[in-house]
């Protein structure tokens, strides 16, 4: 538990931005470049059913023969380190400076704009970390043309787009046989599928969890990421935009579909935690009123005994009158007076005994109730969820 408390205050201690913030008055298709970004790598993966070509680009112009071709040109641009290579990319995709601008200034909500003859695309991509502390999430921009797709990445390192270029370059499924907005669809179908492995890191430490749930607001940056993400697909499927086929469209409505399951998910482990939390938050006040318990009988048991000692502890003159406590002269009236006492203390004892009072004391008792309670709450929603993965 000490190195779940410790993932989690790793995780709460990072600062989090859900969503770009202008400055006021500033110009429309102003670029911020964040300090200490990763300088772009251009990737490039031109394709057709026969053969294909992958490189790396050095200089943005480079690309320009090939967004002319017949051929389907993946342009995938890591990094958003440098002003002037995003400028030399945006003239030559011919991009709207609000276009560059919710490219390079992020994050953005999810979303899909269409500008004539290009479909826009903003998406959030989340990945698990190694160290299991949490996960990554950067923005995947989209631009889509006739017969290219240009994607930009907030850097290299985090990427789930391998295996779409293994598809590729060793011409697995159907990829080399349609157009780029199959393209985009696979990629867009690894982002949302990208989700899944989070959720379920998170279904796990949450099953180790148990009765100890702090707040996280980790799942509610999760819910934000998917929620527009889905709407944003909804718009590509409801979209009369030439540039969608049909044919694409159906697979669409499956990459929909994930996005709907990721929501179910996301939703199933925030209701999960909320009642882990009633359940600690249970636990904790029992064992407050069993240790009040515990002090009552205590109280109780010795009170008699300080009323017995009280009053022996008067001073009385038996010369007086036989009245003024006799027992003060017996010859065993000390031992007498402790039997008294420790005899009303074992009666007291034997009466909390017999009402039931000493069977909850125990914490061990207390952390498994509360331990098997925690267990049996999450274990239907944590079934379900891996249910909905496969």
């Amino acid at each position: 538990m000490t190195k779940i408390r410790s993932r989690l205050s790793q995780a709460l201690k990072k600062p989090r931005k859900d969503y770009f913030h202008e400055q006021a008055g500033s110009m429309p298709g102003t670029l911020t470049i964040a300090e200490g970004a990763t300088l772009p790598q251009i990737e490039l993966i031109d394709y057709k059913n026969t053969d294909y070509v992958h490189q790396q680009i050095v200089l943005p112009e480079n690309l320009i023969p090939y967004l002319d071709s017949e051929s389907v040109s993946w342009v995938d641009v890591q990094g958003l380190g440098s002003e002037d290579i995003l400028q030399r990319i945006g003239k030559i995709f011919d991009l709207h400076p609000l276009v560059l601008e919710d490219i390079v200034n992020v994050p953005q909500r999810p979303k899909v704009e269409d500008y004539d003859d290009q479909l826009v695309i903003i998406t959030q991509m989340v990945l698990p970390l190694d160290n299991k502390t949490g996960f990554h999430k950067e923005q995947v921009s989209f631009v889509l043309g006739k017969h290219y797709l240009l994607t930009v990445q907030e850097e290299a390192q985090y990427d789930c787009f391998n295996q779409v270029r293994s598809r590729i370059c060793n011409n697995k499924g159907l990829l080399r046989k349609h157009q780029a907005d199959y393209l985009a669809y696979t990629l867009i179908d690894a982002i949302v599928d990208g989700f899944f492995p989070v959720l379920e890191a998170y279904g796990e430490l949450i099953e180790e969890l148990e009765q100890e749930v702090v707040a996280n607001p980790t799942l509610l940056s999760l819910r934000r990421a998917i929620w527009p993400q889905r709407d944003a697909i909804n718009a590509l499927i409801r979209d009369d935009s030439d540039l969608i086929s049909d044919h694409v469209r159906v697979y669409l409505r499956d990459c929909y579909d994930h996005a709907v399951q990721v929501m179910d998910m996301v939703e199933t482990y925030r209701e999960l935690t909320s009642g882990l939390m009633d359940v600690y938050l249970s636990a904790v006040g029992n064992r407050m009123n069993e240790v009040m318990k515990l002090l009552t009988v205590i109280s109780s048991i010795f009170i008699p005994l300080t009323f017995v000692a009280g009053i022996y502890g008067m001073n009385f003159n038996t010369e007086t009158s036989p009245w003024n406590m006799p027992e003060l002269n017996w010859y065993l009236g000390y031992p007498a007076c402790l039997a008294l006492m420790g005899a009303i203390a074992g009666g007291l004892i034997v009466f909390f005994w017999r009402r039931g009072w000493f069977e909850n004391f125990s914490t061990i008792q207390d952390d498994y109730n509360s331990e098997n309670a925690a267990q049996e709450l999450m274990q239907s929603p944590s079934n379900r969820s891996r249910k909905i993965r496969r």
